[in-house]
Formats: C-alpha cells, structure tokens, sequence
C-alpha cells in the first residue's frame, strides 16, 4: 500500500520518507527503531559525564547557523536548564535551523564537557508541549533530513492497523513450538511497554525472516551430484612445480587445500568448494593453484572479483604469475571496444584465463572451454551470481573464497551446498598488527604520531562507519575528511565511499596505492582485498559500531608490507560490553576466534552484517537478536521439509522475498 493512503501523510511527507528508502506501508512497518528512550531517565546537564549520551529536557533559547572557510554548515543552538546554560552543536545539517525555534525541547545526544563548557554534539531532539508528551518507552528511528521522530512514529502506528502479517512458518509448526503471532511481534517492537518485549517482538520477526532465508537456500541448493563432465591432465609434479613460484613457502592449510581442490578436480564428481580464510592466510595463492590445474590441462578459467580495484589487482597476478598463459580483463569501465574484442577472444578460445567483475556475468560473454570458476570475497556475491559463473561453462568446476571468518555451524546452514576447505594459519612471513584503544585525550598525540610516519613515506587509512553525519549517530567519513585536511596541513588526503562510481573508486585506490596520496579516509568499502604494501596505519573511528570480524578484517588492510604496522581504534560511545570486545581485539589475531566471540557477544545479527549495508537481511536491519533464533529457524526449516507441510507456500515465500537469492549475500 502507498504511503500517501495513510491518513494524514500527503505527498511531500512520502517524498521524505522516499529519501529513506521507505515508499510503502510494508517497508515502513520493517523501519525499525535503532535505540529506545526510557523518558523516565531525563537527566540534568550538570550529571552527565564527559563523552556519555544522555537525555535532557530544555530550553532553546536561540538557534545560529555558520559556515567555516572550509565550507562546513554548523549549526549551533544556545540551550538552558534551569540555572545552567549550554550550547548544542549540529556539522553539516543546515535544515536544523530551520526545524529548531526558541521553545521547550527533549534533546538525546552525546555530551562533551571540556572546562565546565557544556555542549551536545548532533543529537536528536523533539518539540515538547501539550500535545506531545512523551512517556515510557519511546522508540527513536534512523532520519535524515526532513523527517521527525514524531513524524515517522505517528506515520507506523497509521502502517501498523492497515499492514497484514502472514507468517511462512507453517501453522502446524507455530502451534508446536508456541510460536507467538508475527502481528503481535510487529506492533510490540514499535509500540512496547519494556525493553524485554521488545526483545521478544525482535527475536520472532528475525526468526521469521531467518526460516525464509533458510528455506531459500535450500531449494536452490537441491540434494543432487553432478558427474564429472571435463578431464584434467595436469600431474600433482606439476602442480608442486607451480607452488614454487610464490616467493613463499606454503603452509600446511595452503597445501591441503591444494590438495583437496587436485583430488576434486581429479574424481568423479564436479567440484563447488568454499576456501575459507583468515585475513592474510594464502587464499589468492591456493585458488592460482587451482587456475593453474585448469590451463595446464588445456581449459578456460576465470577470476571473478567483486569491484574493479580487487580486480586490477587480481590480473596484476594472473599475468605475474602466468606469463606462458593468455590472460584477458573484463570490467564495467572497459571500452566498448574492449569489451567486444575480449568478448570474441573469449568464445574463440584465445584467451586462457579471464579476470573480470560482474561485466564477466553478462548473458554474451561465452568462453569456447571453461573448466575452472573462482568467485573471490563470496561474501560480496549472491548465490545466484556464483551459480551464472559456474553455468558459463558446462560442468565447470567452482571454488568460491571467502575473506570472513564464520563459524563452522553457520557455515553448514549459509553454505550447506558446499564442500568447505579451511586454512587457519598465517604464512611465517606475516607480521603482526599492533593494536592499541586510544582514549580521546591521546587523539591529538595519535595525529602527530601518524603526521611523522607519513613524513617516513609510511601512508595511513582514516576509517568511518557512515559516509555523512546523521543526527546523533556516528562519525561521517565526509565530515571527517574535511577535519582532518584541517588539522594535517600538507597531508595529501583523500576520500573513498561506497556513493562514488566503481571507476572513480578504483582511480582512488591505483592513486593511493600509486603514493599520490598520503591517507585515504574512507567507510568500509576497502574492508577486503586492497593490498597497499606502503600502508602502515589503519585508524578507525566509533569502533564499538564494528563487529569483531569487520574490525579485523580493516585491520587486515595493513601489515602488508615489510615494516611495523598499527591499528588505532577509536570509541565513539564508550560501554563495558563495547571495551570488552575491543579489548578481544587487541590480544588475538585469529579471525576464527575473533568470529566465534563475535557471534557469543553480538548474536547472529550483527555478525552476519544485518547492521551495516549491504542487501542480505535487510528485513531485520535494526534489530537485536540471540544466536539461537538461527539455529531455531534451520531447525523449522528441517522438519517443514521433512515433512513436506506447505511447501508450496513455503516456495511461494522463498521466491517472493529473495528474487531468485540475487539479493542474498553475506556481509
């Protein structure tokens, strides 16, 4: 149903929810919140600590908007509580002076208190009066601008009368384990009375969205074997003689994996196998291997990456490593002429190993014998994406590689088609990260250590979880570029985002990595695979946002090279649970550990990514949820297949949510 069916909610307020992301009723009933306030704990300014977030009833007296020489947009707003004066700060949201007038306000934001100067740095706020008094539990959503809290509350609670709930789950099943209504679920974690219910409302709308996840999965996946429709000619000597030409010795992971990919390629059976890894384990160098048995037996491979900076990177490779082989390159940058000649090369069998991105998963791009598939970062693919690659080839064979580590029970639910290989141990050459919390008093003292390692030639990453600021929420890697170009003068600075064209990220990195620029302050997307040797310094800031995993997988990004290498993680919000975890961080370099700890201290939610961007779950984007609800969905999933209860609607749900699992990915 439109947003514009709702009572009171005309076309200019759709337009600002369509700003969101949100056009009808059904994605706004899934808008959940990303906090609650308690209104219960309305606190004086003069009680908050330094740093702490904090609830404030108050008075605004006047309301200012300023730009720096810098082209910054601040807004700053003069408030009172009683006898105490203070100010609140907004960077970069102009609209803010004009939706704040002189009056009564609830005000939630992060408290700095520098010498008895009291301000809030971009907090949320909301008009109080007669007809608006906020009690109990209030859920606050994530806004942009144009947008209230008010607003989209009142906008749910009209979706929430109107919106239906059916369930996927069958009826048998919901009786069996006493499965509340998914309705009731819906309306609980927007309208709640208690932070347990809404715990409740969110652990049975993710259980929902899981068992049609599951399910998904399982009809793709089928139970079937395919024969082995292609012969490899290449001998393990062979093979042994190729490891050679890494300036490295193999590990004992890499070289059971080799093997495990030989004895595959040699048996009766088409290979689709996972080569999971940690961070700077040897993957790239095992799947080369796996290449190598493809080409020195007569066939076509490819080497799919997911953004045209890893693959640059990758062909880089290809043609070191396989100089007696014709490699081509295949990207959405590429000319069209480009495009066309590699394209016919491919089906005339000119070309032996193609590396390339999505452009390779064209319906026209047809190779004359390929045997051999390698899906790099799996993680950044659908599932349906990596099946295209492995049809492009009758019976080609596919290794799919993944650069997160993830628990071996969910593994077996997320990859349950797959054969899974795992290396666990470093290459001896792998120096260790140094990793250090820096408190905010030591952030100055931290800049102008970094500002001497660049004067070495030594180059750093700035990393934020968000490209702009949003009211109350984390550091914006805009905003923080812009701070630090300030405050690093003759520091060649530059900024890297998920927003920006694929070819303007790529020219960004190969500048980066060419030493045209000294630092790269960016959001996640160089979260895997960029490898810049010069690197050195990794700072990310509002840590406690990452997961354990994501945060080393960033760190991952330096100690690439041959000198000492850091990582600098800065908190944002500080919490017992948040330093906990930090401080995990900073006594291992195991992604496998790192990812089993993630998944007791976070649930399944925010370690698969639920959090950050990214298309996979999207419907439970948000929430909090336990580990359990997982493994409960595999569980439902299980028996309705087992004994086939309604497994036509259970289809109908599947396909329906996930297109076909194009969307489905793991973060």
């Amino acid at each position: 149903m439109e947003l514009t069916s709702l009572k009171g909610l005309g076309a200019k307020r759709a337009e600002d929810f369509k700003k969101i992301g949100i056009r009808t009723t059904y994605e706004l009933v899934r808008y959940f919140p990303r906090t609650y306030l308690d209104m219960t704990r309305r606190v004086s300014v003069r009680e908050v600590m330094h740093n702490d977030m904090a609830l404030i009833a108050c008075t605004v007296i006047s309301v200012e908007a300023v730009q720096t020489r810098k082209n910054m947009k601040i807004v700053r707003a003069l408030l009172e509580q009683g006898m105490d004066c203070f100010t609140a700060v907004w960077f970069n949201t102009p609209y803010v002076a004009q939706r704040l007038k002189p009056g009564e306000y609830l005000f939630y934001g992060r408290v700095q208190n520098y010498y008895d100067r009291i301000s809030l740095v971009n907090p949320t706020f909301e008009r109080l009066d007669e007809n608006n008094k906020l009690k109990g539990l209030v859920p606050m959503y994530p806004l942009k601008a144009g947008l209230a809290q008010w607003v989209v509350r009142s906008a749910v609670r009209s979706a929430l009368e109107v919106e239906s709930f059916p369930t996927a789950i069958p009826a048998e099943l919901c009786q069996k384990y006493q499965l509340s209504s998914l309705s009731d679920a819906f309306h609980a974690i927007h309208v709640a009375d208690s932070l347990a219910e809404t715990d409740r409302a969110a652990e049975r709308i993710a259980l929902e969205e899981y068992f049609t996840l599951i399910a998904a999965f399982k009809l793709i996946k089928g139970d079937k074997e395919e024969a082995r429709l292609r012969k490899y000619a290449v001998t393990e000597r062979q093979v042994a003689d190729f490891e050679k030409r890494f300036p490295f010795t193999f590990t004992r992971g890499q070289q059971g994996a080799v093997r495990a990919i030989y004895d595959d390629l040699t048996g009766p059976t088409r290979m689709n196998r996972l080569l999971q890894g940690d961070v700077g384990s040897g993957k790239t160098a095992v799947a080369l291997c796996g290449i190598y048995m493809a080409v020195a037996s007569g066939h076509q491979a490819v080497y799919l990456s997911p953004t045209e900076v890893l693959a640059a990177q990758n062909y880089g490779l290809l043609t070191r490593y396989f100089p007696d082989f014709r490699v081509g390159y295949l990207a959405g940058a590429s000319t069209a002429k480009e495009k066309r000649e590699m394209k016919a090369a491919l089906a005339a069998g000119e070309v032996d190993i193609l590396c390339g991105t999505h452009a390779v998963l064209q319906g026209d791009v047809r190779f004359s014998d390929l045997a051999f598939c390698v899906c790099d970062e799996q993680h950044r693919f659908g599932v349906a994406q990596r099946n295209a690659l492995g049809e492009k080839g009758d019976g080609a064979d596919v290794l799919v590689m993944s650069a997160t580590p993830i628990p071996r029970t969910l593994s077996l639910i997320f990859y349950g088609d797959l054969d899974i290989t795992t290396i666990s141990e470093k290459p001896a050459a792998r120096r260790e990260v140094s990793t250090a919390i820096i408190p905010e008093r030591k952030y100055e003292d931290m800049l102008a250590w970094i500002r001497k390692e660049i004067g070495r030639g030594r180059q750093a990453y700035f990393v934020c979880p968000r490209i702009e600021d949003e009211e109350g929420e984390a550091t914006g890697a805009s905003e923080l570029y812009e701070k630090l170009r300030a405050a690093l003068p003759g520091v060649r600075f530059a900024l890297l985002h998920g927003k920006m064209k694929e070819k303007e990220k790529a020219d960004t990195m190969s500048a980066f990595k060419a030493k045209k620029y000294d630092a790269l302050v960016a959001t996640t997307v160089i979260e895997v695979g960029v490898d810049v040797p010069d690197a050195t310094v990794m700072v990310i800031y509002d840590a406690e946002r990452f997961g354990l995993s994501q945060l080393h997988q960033l760190r991952g990004r330096v100690g690439r090279g041959e000198e000492k290498s850091y990582c600098f993680l800065l908190v944002g919000k500080e919490s017992e649970a948040g330093t906990a975890r930090l401080n995990i961080l900073k006594t291992t370099s195991d992604g496998f550990l790192l990812a089993q700890k993630d998944l007791e201290m976070r649930g399944g939610g925010d370690f698969l990514g639920t959090r950050q961007s990214g298309k996979f779950l999207t419907g439970i984007k948000n929430l909090k949820y336990g580990t359990n609800v997982i493994f409960t969905a595999k569980k439902l999933v299980d028996e309705t297949f087992e004994r086939r209860l309604n497994l036509a609607e259970v289809r109908a749900a599947a396909i329906k949510k996930y297109e076909s699992l194009k969307d489905v990915v793991l973060n």
